[in-house]
């Protein structure tokens, strides 16, 4: 993902110098911070010796540096102001990362904003945070899609190709190409949105792109995923990546990033939106390509904007381990799926000089085997899931300590680097989009990782308003039929639902709370299907 054009030349003294970046002695420096170990010489966070108040800080720190970054001055002030009525564009509209002499965004930084803002904002109940997404989508989709009478039409482009946060192309086929598997996830994306707004420019959009994507769907073979990575919106050219030669042009029909597309047909069509049969057609054969090929031979790529090669990648495994997670339903035999998948990243991706501190770290793809504070954190936070599901704990250990080496890529100030000697860079999109989420998502597989206090860590539905307060957790689900699960610092004294009464024994509708004890506080999950209102008093 960083820097493509050194990547055959810099893999292998990168890889040497990233697994050493801790060293062998304690207090040495990993990212911003000393290494701080517990008495087994095992890492902890550099900021607490609880695992669960480290997290919450870290979620802290990221989402305050976020919301208070600065703007860039544009040189070319006057047209730039003329044509959009701002003077300072955040830095995240323009550039990938901190440094403006790297332009382009990352080609799936919308989408991610929007993953883990949702989910921080069920966590925090920050109106900032809706506020900022809300901001992120309008401006993407203003500044951002393919005309209606393009070949492709409706379609988000990746990048932006010009130093303006205005996005028309791919940052390496330039102006007018886009990556139909970013289009699926951020679709995906604005459906949440809606369902946590309401306002129906989110769901017009994502019918949108569900329908191009639908239409152009196809069943794909072992070379071809069912839609290309890369396209032409405006002639349907499908762009082209480097063969295993390094210099042979091939075409972009493959990827494997479709995981947000499947969960857009399926959200689109729960709300009977769109075209309900055509999305089913797409879904299918979709599912059924993923099923055959990727699950089955381990071709797990590519993924990323500035890619100019073959390269498999931990992101497209861990999305598709993420989906069967979430849908146990979709494939048979689904937990033995997830478990290979993680295995195999393990065994094609891990970098294995952190082992005197407990751990493995997890390199971004084959090409560029850089450890990532985004990808090792998803990494834990699927087999804490995969615990949570099949009762197997035995890498529990490793994937907190996991999340321990995360939390040093983040400052005091919330700025958060590629903990790397060589690549100080903050990423937008790996220390922020793909970051903030596997934490949350972490927290609710074991929510011993989230401190005593009021957090509503998961839901089946979208919550559309959560408060907190000492005594208090009031919140609105998008759903009447929704699960729920909260973090307390002690039993609830009473749960309501619309105001009537939800005891802890299931009613003639299937409603209840249950409560499981912790060390500190404990777990409060809630399910109801006659009500949106919810109001837990503690």
């Amino acid at each position: 993902m960083k820097n493509t054009a050194c990547f055959a030349l810099l893999w292998v003294t990168l890889n040497l110098a990233c697994t050493r970046v801790a060293g062998q002695n304690q207090g040495e420096v990993l990212g911003y911070h000393p290494i701080r170990t517990d008495a087994h010489q095992q890492i902890i966070p550099w900021n607490h010796t609880d695992p669960a108040e480290a997290y919450d800080e870290i979620l802290g720190l990221t989402w305050k540096y976020w919301s208070n970054i600065p703007g860039y001055w544009m040189r070319k002030e006057s047209n730039f102001s003329q044509r959009f009525g701002i003077r300072f564009p955040p830095l995240y509209l323009l550039f990938r990362t901190q440094d403006p002499a790297d332009l382009g965004i990352g080609g799936g930084q919308f989408a991610m904003m929007l993953s883990s803002f949702n989910l921080y904002y069920d966590y925090a109940g920050d109106p900032a945070v809706l506020a900022n997404m809300k901001f992120q989508a309008d401006w993407y989709i203003k500044w951002g899609f393919s005309g209606p009478d393009c070949a492709w039409p409706n379609l988000p482009y990746p990048c932006n190709t010009e130093l303006l946060p205005v996005y028309d192309g791919d940052l390496v086929l330039g102006k007018g190409f886009t990556q139909p598997d970013k289009a699926g996830d951020f679709g995906f994306e604005l459906t949440v949105l809606y369902r946590k707004t309401g306002e129906k420019r989110y769901l017009q959009r994502a019918m949108e792109i569900a329908d191009t994507l639908a239409v152009h769907t196809a069943k794909g073979d072992a070379d071809h995923s069912p839609l290309p990575f890369k396209v032409n919106t405006a002639t349907g050219e499908v762009g082209y990546i480097l063969g295993k030669d390094g210099v042979s042009p091939i075409p972009s029909g493959y990827t494997t990033n479709w995981t947000g597309t499947l969960r857009l047909f399926q959200s689109l069509e729960s709300l009977g939106a769109g075209d309900p049969k055509r999305y089913r057609a797409a879904f299918a054969m979709i599912s059924d390509w993923l099923k055959a090929y990727p699950l089955a031979n381990n071709r797990w790529g590519p993924f990323f904007e500035d890619i100019t090669s073959w390269s498999d990648t931990e992101i497209n495994a861990g999305l598709m381990a993420w989906f069967i997670l979430d849908h146990p339903d979709w494939v048979t035999d689904g937990p033995e799926k997830v478990r290979h998948i993680q295995d195999w990243v393990v065994q094609n991706l891990a970098l294995e000089g952190w082992a005197q501190y407990g751990l493995k770290v997890i390199g971004e793809q084959t090409i560029y085997k850089m450890q990532g504070q985004s990808h090792t954190a998803r990494h834990a936070s699927i087999e804490l899931r995969y615990a949570e599901l099949t009762g197997d704990r035995s890498r529990v250990p490793e994937a907190i300590r996991q999340l321990n080496w995360c939390t040093y890529a983040v400052d005091l100030d919330g700025k958060n680097r590629w903990p790397n000697p060589e690549t100080y860079e903050i990423w937008w999109s790996d220390g922020y989009g793909d970051f903030m989420r596997h934490f949350v998502r972490a927290m609710a597989a074991d929510p011993e990782l989230c401190p005593a206090k009021p957090h509503l860590l998961r839901t089946s539905s979208v919550i559309q308003m959560v408060k907190y307060s000492q005594q208090r957790v009031a919140y609105v689900t998008y759903d009447q039929a929704s699960h729920e699960v909260l973090r307390l610092p002690r039993k609830p004294s009473a749960v309501t639902v619309d105001r009537t009464s939800l005891g802890e024994k299931a009613n003639a509708a299937g409603e209840y709370w249950t409560w499981r004890q912790l060390t500190n506080g404990g777990v409060l999950e809630i399910a109801h299907s006659s009500g949106d209102r919810v109001e837990v008093e503690f």
